[in-house]
């Protein structure tokens, strides 16, 4: 019997695709790398000094790995190195890895140019020409992002871009991320955000796209319409009473009320995917603007993981 090959050994030690194969083929299936590459690829090329450069799009699907499992540079190296799969995904070859450094840089290169906005607005203009809308009803929310409280750091102190604030009976240290979500869809279009004890409702003019005929929200939007920088929106305001008013309601009203939540409830997926799935529940940078970032194109890869059950790749 002749000796197995490398290649033939593995195959025979696998006998089926891997979780991680399997996401990593649908994803590089639904994404639309071409609309995501324009905006990055004149700041990409004016980068390139004098030695070797990856491609764009090996670059450009590393990036997305790290957010795929939410890994430092330096992490995203040895991942490369390790696993064949993502390797594959981002068109490398074992003898040619990106290092930290590299990986560091095209972060940064998006950070700096404010690309991730750019890239995140391109993936949502992909769906609409696939025919999904995100000019309907919005939804809209916030969500907390914790940061580290430590103050055993080399400035001696915490991160002064965040700031605590108290949610129930739980004080939280960190960010937060507002997202208005189309009421139909559950797809992200708007986001800001913000330190922690920003009060949600200060964010809602942001989170609309001017053609609402509905916007709903949580109790902790009450009064959003009265609120000047609303007064020339046309939306009704479906916002949910406070809980100790909701046990008191009728039948009629209880059903509505009921409704309603049903209907904020798909502002919950992306929150789902963003920080439950990806990973992101806690910050990895000092400061809003790189998390801002990171949250856009998260929120990009959100809206094509949520569409998939509505288009075909």
């Amino acid at each position: 019997m002749s000796q197995l090959s490398f290649t033939d050994a593995e195959g025979q030690a696998r006998r089926k695709m891997t979780h991680r194969e399997k996401f990593l083929q649908e994803m590089d299936k639904l994404l639309p790398w071409k609309e995501m590459e324009r905006p990055v690829s004149r700041y990409y090329s004016k980068s390139l000094r004098g030695r070797k450069p990856y491609p764009l799009s090996c670059m450009l699907r590393v990036h997305c790995l790290q957010l795929f499992y939410n890994l430092s540079d330096p992490g995203m190296e040895d991942m490369l190195y390790e696993v064949e799969s993502m390797r594959r995904f981002a068109s490398l070859s074992i003898d040619r890895i990106p290092d930290e450094t590299t990986i560091l840089n095209f972060r940064h290169l998006l950070e700096t140019h404010g690309l991730a906005e750019k890239i995140f607005r391109k993936i949502n203009k992909h769906l609409e020409k696939q025919g999904l809308s995100f000019k309907e009803g919005t939804i809209v929310d916030a969500t907390i992002i914790s940061a580290p409280t430590s103050t055993k750091n080399r400035d001696g102190q915490r991160d002064g871009e965040m700031h605590q604030t108290k949610k129930g009976n739980e004080w939280h240290f960190g960010m937060k991320m507002h997202i208005g979500v189309d009421d139909t869809l559950g797809l992200i279009h708007s986001i800001t955000t913000t330190a922690a004890n920003v009060q949600d409702i200060t964010q809602t003019s942001q989170l609309l796209h001017g053609q609402e005929k509905s916007v709903f929200g949580d109790s902790g939007y009450r009064g959003v319409g009265k609120r000047e920088e609303l007064k020339d929106v046309n939306a009704d305001w479906e916002i949910a009473e406070r809980p100790g008013v909701r046990r008191t309601l009728k039948k009629e009203a209880a059903r509505v009320e009921r409704l309603k939540a049903s209907i904020r409830a798909k502002v919950e997926h992306p929150f789902r995917w963003i920080k439950g799935i990806f990973g992101y529940d806690k910050v990895r940078y000092r400061g809003l603007a790189k998390n801002t970032a990171r949250l856009y194109l998260l929120a990009g890869l959100t809206n094509v993981v949520l569409s998939k059950r509505y288009v075909v790749a």
